[in-house]
């Protein structure tokens, strides 16, 4: 029988790691084994075990109760609220089901009787919206389209050829069970089973209709529009009532689930609402100090570069980073300085260098000249040749 891991060896996080540390490890494994990126025949299953174990540790109460309970604390009789798909899961208690298992292995049914003609709600569906990082960033409204169970549109759902009702069941009476006695270890005995001819639904459909064939469902493409809210980050999931699943004997429809996945940018990081960019700058700039156009989600900006301004300094443009989608405020971005050094330098810059060196006594010979740049290139944050 197969066992869950642990949620924390899932996320290769140890028990006591922040709420920082156990986002930045579903962030790293989610776009790792995302389907739609990671081809593996197993990154959908990864994907969704790693989704499953963020999002008990991300809620502190669903957390607190894994803490104690570990899987069993997660199963919604426990407060945890549970997760196991979006079919939900329950406590298994080890070998068994429940006590209803340890029941029908003697009995052959379970304890609970469950009206068959009731209504039920239709399943839940699954679906990944592929945005851009822009996107992301201001929200965008997309249209999906997948295929889905509908009301049958020939029967109204009731699964009988148009003209025709379907009958309570002449075996079971409407039940959906029936008595069958059974020899047990604790001898002959009555047990109640789900009824052989209408299978547990109380009716019999004498001229099914020709469209569904009895089910009451038919396969059909549906399309909705999704708004998406300015800030959605990669793996955040919105619920759409309704968008699911026709349900069974008048039931609703189950909900669609839209899980976001958003593109990388070529040229900026993104942490929650804080952007990151590294500017190039030759080490003329850094040392004597320029103003330069700065690259953001919101347009270029300028931006004052001090006079001896060092490698990876960091200066912060407030309000230009992403919008929190929790308090209507905007991040930051947060730019790097990155110093460029020259690889091939003319004559005459190579005199202006030599110059350079001399008025601040240092003589620069021919023969010296490489390690010089050498030099040069390490403290402005460039690498040595090789």
């Amino acid at each position: 029988m197969a066992t869950k891991r642990d949620y924390y060896e899932v996320l290769g996080i140890s028990k006591g790691a922040s709420d920082d540390e156990i986002k930045k490890a579903y962030r790293k494994l989610s776009k790792k084994y995302h389907p739609d990126i990671n081809k593996e025949a197993d990154a959908e299953e990864k994907f969704k075990e790693v989704s499953e174990a963020y999002e008990i540790l991300s809620d502190p109460q669903k957390k607190a109760a894994y803490d104690q309970y570990g899987h069993a604390g997660t199963d919604s009789s426990y407060g945890g609220g549970g997760f196991g798909g979006f079919g939900g899961g329950g406590f298994s208690g080890g070998g068994f089901g429940g006590f209803e298992d340890i029941f029908d292995s003697f009995f052959g049914g379970g304890g609970r009787t469950v009206d068959p003609n009731a209504p039920r709600q239709g399943a839940d569906l699954q679906y990944t919206v592929e945005l851009k990082f822009e996107e992301a960033i201001f929200g965008v409204e997309k249209e999906i389209k997948y295929n889905r169970e509908e009301v049958c549109h020939t029967c109204s759902g009731n699964g009988a050829k148009p003209g025709t009702q379907p009958e309570t069941c002449h075996k079971c009476h409407g039940s959906g069970s029936i008595n069958v006695e059974r020899q047990t270890p604790l001898g002959r005995v009555m047990s109640r089973q789900t009824c052989d001819v209408c299978h547990g639904t109380g009716k019999e459909i004498k001229e099914p209709c020709p469209t569904c064939h009895g089910s009451g469902h038919e396969k059909k493409a549906h399309s909705v529009k999704v708004n998406v809210p300015a800030g959605v980050e990669e793996g955040q999931q919105m619920r759409l009532s309704n968008q699911g699943e026709a349900g069974t004997n008048g039931g609703p429809y189950g909900d669609l689930y839209v899980i976001f996945h958003v593109e990388e940018s070529d040229i900026f990081d993104r942490d929650g609402a804080e952007i990151f960019y590294e500017m190039p700058l030759s080490f003329v700039q850094a040392a004597l100090g320029d103003e330069v156009q700065v690259p953001t989600v919101h347009g270029d900006v300028k931006l004052k570069i001090p006079a001896g301004t060092q490698s990876g300094t960091n200066f912060r443009l407030r309000g230009k980073g992403a919008p929190r989608l929790r308090g209507g405020s905007t991040g930051d971005q947060h730019v790097k300085v990155k110093l460029i050094t020259p690889k091939n330098l003319n004559e005459e810059q190579r005199e202006a260098l030599r110059a350079f060196a001399k008025a601040g006594g240092q003589e620069v010979s021919e023969q010296q000249e490489e390690g010089f740049f050498d030099k040069m290139k390490d403290a402005f944050g460039g690498k040595k040749k090789k």
